[in-house]
Formats: C-alpha cells, sequence, structure tokens
C-alpha cells in the first residue's frame, strides 16, 4: 500500500498507471478542495496543467486527448480519491505541510519481523483487513 504525499504528482502516477489506483492507502494533499464543485475542480486543473500558483505538474496529462477530456480523466481519479476517503486535505483543518521532493511512501511490514514477531503478524493482518475496506 502507498501513501501519497503529492496530489498532483500522485494523480499523475495513478492516471499515466505507474501506480494502481487500488494500492493507494491515502494521499495527503496541500489543498482544499471539493472535486465536485466545479468552480473548485477549474482552479485545480488551470493550476495543474497551466501554472500560475502551482508548478503545471499535468501540462502534458493525456497528450491525445483535448483538454476537456483530459480534464475529465484527472477529475474522475479526484472524485474517486474523495469519495473513497483516500483524499486527506490538512489544509481544511488550517494545516499547511510543505512540499516534499519524494511523494511516495511504501508501507510494508517486513516478512523478517512478522515471522518472528507474533504480535507485528496481529497488527499487520488488521492492517490489511482495514486497508481493504
Amino acid at each position: 500500500m502507498k501513501v501519497g504525499l503529492s496530489l498532483s504528482r500522485c494523480m499523475r502516477d495513478i492516471v499515466e498507471a505507474r501506480v494502481d489506483y487500488d494500492d493507494v492507502l491515502v494521499i495527503v494533499a496541500r489543498t482544499d478542495f471539493d472535486p465536485h464543485n466545479d468552480s473548485h475542480w477549474k482552479g485545480i486543473w488551470d493550476g495543474y496543467r497551466y501554472g500560475g500558483l502551482s508548478n503545471p505538474e499535468w501540462a502534458d496529462a493525456e497528450p491525445n486527448s483535448t483538454d476537456e477530456e483530459a480534464s475529465a480523466i484527472y477529475r474522475n481519479v479526484a472524485i474517486q480519491l474523495y469519495d473513497n476517503g483516500k483524499l486527506h486535505q490538512p489544509r481544511q483543518f488550517k494545516a499547511h505541510p510543505p512540499r516534499l521532493p519524494y511523494y511516495w511512501l511504501e508501507t510494508f511490514a517486513p516478512e523478517e519481523e512478522i515471522a518472528t514477531n507474533p504480535a507485528t503478524q496481529k497488527a499487520w493482518d488488521r492492517y490489511k483487513m482495514l486497508a481493504g475496506l
């Protein structure tokens, strides 16, 4: 399972199939928006597509699609993340996390730890069950 630390870069990886959506536990974004809201989405799309206050991480998104089609593809992923509780936005709670050079964290329990520690095995089994909900 993966924890993402950048909405734009993580969504790009999902859309480009470098990361499977089902492998994402949560994305901790530096945003405060609702992808169902058209004006919120326009601000996110324009910022990540064309730049300005944001890095244009999606400038070359879906090169064989129109701008409207590319926006719809990315918005669909944002809506799925949002609706499935996989989008955490600390700015909604007045926190301002910094942009980091890395943006994916892997979550796993080392096999040797699981094999030698029954408490770790139990915790790992519970984690996998919760992650699958």
